[in-house]
């Protein structure tokens, strides 16, 4: 039986699915919301540092604590999360890298806990403080 070039092994789909995540650290860094999954609770984030892995866009879950309705697209928030990471084995992460061309050795999981709106002014390219 032939299968497709797209299908994973068991072992990989398992070893994923199972992932053990570590204990969270918590994060604090600012960017912007790009958008919003109401009925999974779920904001995409463009954030202007990096994650640990590289990444400047991630997926948060939202606390139920915070009202998704109210929060603004594209303004500037400080995002204080909770960053979850669950390591794969040298095994899966060799695997993903040979056969699919992807580099992963660890699953993250974002959870946001608060956020803030930042009062920017109008001219974000620059950290002077501009006077009135």
């Amino acid at each position: 039986m032939v299968k497709k070039k797209d299908d994973m092994p068991d072992w990989v789909t398992d070893e994923i699915q199972n992932a053990k995540f570590k204990k969270p650290v918590e994060m604090k860094k600012s960017g912007y919301i790009l958008e919003f999954y109401y009925e999974d609770n779920k904001l995409d984030v463009q954030l202007y540092d990096s994650v640990e892995d590289g990444r400047h866009i991630v997926t948060m879950d939202v606390e139920k604590s915070i009202k998704i309705d109210d929060l603004l697209k594209g303004e500037v928030y400080e995002f204080i999360f909770d960053q979850h990471k669950a390591p794969l084995s040298k095994k899966v992460s060799d695997y993903l890298t040979k056969e699919k061309e992807i580099d992963m050795n660890a699953i993250y999981q974002f959870e946001l806990k608060s956020l803030e709106l930042v009062d920017v002014g109008s001219n974000e390219a620059t950290n002077d403080k501009v006077e009135e």
